[in-house]
């Protein structure tokens, strides 16, 4: 896809950000097999095809090339000798590094889209490769300045047309991309930013943090071109430019989910950018919610009330995955590195292993679900497909590796049982996500109630309350599970509790209820050693023990 454009200004770093996004990741090897893809005639627009690319005289789009049989003009071998003689003039004169660079930046400026179109194309569109048969030219003469089309062993032609089924399918499901947000981030919001650094990287993409001209921050995915996946690829095929465009699918698959599927459990796509100019690799930038990475151990120090909030909403998740528009959706990689949090919010932000297929069968011992210590047998439906393998599978490792580790630690002892029911109840899959998500707001309705607490003598008549004061902050005795690192901050349904947590803890000698609230709307109260050192705040309580105020003048 080409357009136009009037003359480009110098690059600035953020023109040059795909390819300092390509340096950081990618260690592409000096055998690397580059190939241009066709110049584009000037003026030529969006859905329209220039000189040199396979279409009608009117400028009409071309129909998919793969494994089509063109006519010849020049051959394979003629074909292979000028991508050879390109080859040995760019070892033997490089570009200055700033050269290229500007060189670079021009040439992807010319295949910039707009956000709204961006988003609106169908990706299918953006995928057209020419993957001939081995050992055949493209067809048509090389252009000045380009090389010749690439050559793919028929295992990775094979490959790439099966992500593109699979994207076709996906894009079908998801309404041919109709769904997709519009005014979101474009190319020309990636070409403006600024402060990039990498985050991190996996098999198959790596993630950089970016400062947006317009404010703001966002993560920013693109395929590592030196990732496990695309080493491989290359290991099987020797041909780096194709094995960057397979992995470029599972970016695409990715993105048309997130434009697809709408929940606050789901990192949110801000916009992408595609750029399919200057050779046969396609690089896709996919912009994202920015989060932080999920790190159990310290999850595991937050008090019960929030880790409770982490396994809530990662079973509202999996319930609205359960029922997603899209069908019934597994995620096949299903581990906490997936996910990441978001002003305190649990979402999961890989979703290119994520599948809508559930496994076919014949019978009902085809669909055996199996896991490292467990096996379960699952149904095979009329129609051919395992009875909620996909449900099952998500539940089954949130139980693994969430509940597991979170519910049961530190929680209210009336609450247990009903914790250890969904723990009995997930670990052996006699819940489904509809059971699980009833269980899960029960335990919320109880604890947030109250009702949850057991009835005991009323201990607040034993300390003296002054409103409008607070005492002077600063490091106090701590307890555990703590809001706060510098004493002892808890989370309480009422003064009452408090006053009962308090006589529990010797070295408590007062408590002040804050306006501060939890997420469940319960008030924060703060715990201390003495009840000197009082200070005016309209908005807070002190309580004092009777035993601790006598003989001192209030």
């Amino acid at each position: 896809m080409c357009r136009s454009h009037p003359a480009a200004p110098d690059p600035t770093p953020g023109h040059l950000l795909q390819n300092r996004l390509r340096r950081a990741a990618t260690a592409s090897p000096p055998w690397a097999v580059r190939a241009a893809a066709a110049p584009c005639a000037r003026g030529a627009g969006p859905g329209q095809v220039g000189p040199g690319r396979r279409g009608g005289g009117d400028g009409s789009p071309t129909r998919p090339l793969d494994g089509a049989r063109l006519p010849r003009r020049g051959g394979a071998r003629a074909a292979e000798r000028r991508h050879r003689a390109a080859e040995r003039r760019h070892r033997a004169a490089p570009l200055p590094m700033a050269a290229a660079a500007a060189a670079a930046g021009r040439a992807r400026r010319g295949a910039r889209l707009s956000a709204a179109a961006l988003l609106a194309l169908p990706a299918l569109a953006l995928l057209a490769l020419p993957a001939l048969p081995p050992g055949r030219g493209g067809g048509d003469e090389a252009q000045p300045g380009s090389s010749p089309p690439l050559l793919l062993p028929p295992g990775l032609r094979e490959e790439l047309r099966q992500r593109r089924r699979d994207l076709r399918r996906l894009e079908a499901a998801a309404g041919g991309g109709e769904a997709a947000a519009t005014g979101g981030l474009g190319c020309g919001d990636l070409s403006r930013a600024t402060a990039v650094s990498v985050l991190g990287w996996g098999f198959t993409k790596v993630v950089a943090r970016a400062a947006l001209a317009s404010g703001g921050t966002v993560a920013l995915k693109s395929v590592h071109g030196a990732g496990r996946e695309v080493r491989r690829c290359v290991q099987r095929y020797g041909v780096p430019a194709g094995c960057r465009r397979l992995a470029a699918y599972k970016l695409l698959k990715e993105v048309t989910l997130l434009q697809r599927l709408q929940h606050p459990g789901i990192v949110k796509l801000h916009g992408q950018c595609y750029d399919n100019s200057g050779d046969a690799e396609l690089r896709v930038t996919a912009m994202l919610e920015l989060g932080s990475p999920l790190e159990m151990i310290q999850l595991l120090q937050t008090p019960w009330e929030e880790r409770f909030k982490i396994c809530l909403s990662l079973v509202k998740l999996l319930f609205y995955l359960a029922h997603s528009p899209l069908g019934s959706i597994v995620l096949l990689d299903f581990q906490p590195r997936q996910f990441v949090m978001v002003d305190g919010n649990l979402k999961v932000t890989d979703m290119d292993d994520a599948s809508t297929e559930e496994l076919s069968c014949k019978e009902d011992n085809d669909c055996t679900l199996d896991f490292p210590t467990k096996s379960f047998p699952l149904k095979c439906s009329v129609v051919g497909r395992c009875e909620g393998i996909n449900e099952k599978k998500n539940l089954f490792n949130a139980y693994r590796y969430f509940f597991t580790y979170l519910l049961p630690h530190s929680a209210p002892p009336t609450l247990r049982p009903l914790l250890s029911d969904i723990l009995n109840a997930t670990g052996d899959l006699r819940y489904g996500i509809n059971e699980t998500l009833r269980a899960f707001e029960k335990v919320l309705h109880l604890y947030k109630s109250g009702l949850y607490l057991q009835k005991r003598p009323l201990l607040l008549k034993d300390y003296i309350s002054l409103k409008g004061f607070r005492m002077v902050e600063g490091e106090d005795y701590k307890c555990w599970p703590s809001y706060s690192h510098l004493g002892c901050l808890l989370s309480i349904h009422s003064a009452e509790e408090a006053a009962a947590i308090c006589n529990s803890q010797s070295q408590c000698q007062s408590f002040i209820v804050t306006q501060q609230r939890t997420w469940t709307g319960r008030p924060l109260a703060s715990f201390q050693s003495s009840w000197t050192d009082l200070i005016p705040d309209t908005n807070a309580v002190v309580y004092i023990k009777r035993s601790a105020s006598s003989g001192e003048r209030l």
